[in-house]
């Protein structure tokens, strides 16, 4: 029998496990209130792939962990402008059909999301997609 571990013991470790992160994989997340006892919002940062449309750039992402995660997906919403199949232009959120977000495991993590978002980025549907100007957000 399989232990279910509970969600906020789950998010404590993505969350240590974020701290001590060194960006060699190209992303980066924490809390977006360092007092979040909920452990609800969180910041992501997403380093553009070399050799693509968005590379030298860097991509903010807020992250809401609702009361049901991580049995269901995270909110994910880009804050940086970004032109992407699996985003929404008008508000930078990612679509549900995006099949990462569709097919969510319970055992997929923030992480997991924000390196699947930059694997994204490379691919050869996105990799050359024209970008909005550099620095521009979402409203």
């Amino acid at each position: 029998m399989a232990c279910v571990v509970p969600r906020s013991f789950r998010l404590l470790d993505e969350l240590e496990k974020g701290q001590k992160g060194d960006a060699m994989s190209g992303v980066s997340w924490g809390l977006a209130v360092p007092d979040d006892i909920t452990l609800t919002h969180w910041n992501g940062t997403i380093f553009g792939p070399p050799g693509t449309a968005f590379d030298n750039r860097i991509y903010c992402l807020s992250i809401t962990a609702g009361a049901r995660y991580p049995d269901e997906p995270p909110i994910v919403k880009f804050q940086t402008r970004i032109n992407m199949g699996c985003v929404e232009g008008s508000n930078g959120a990612l679509k549900p059909s995006w099949q990462y977000i569709s097919s969510w495991r319970r055992d997929n993590t923030i992480e997991n999301v924000l390196e699947q978002l930059r694997r994204e980025m490379a691919s050869s549907a996105n990799r050359k997609l024209p970008q909005p100007e550099e620095g521009a957000s979402y409203d």
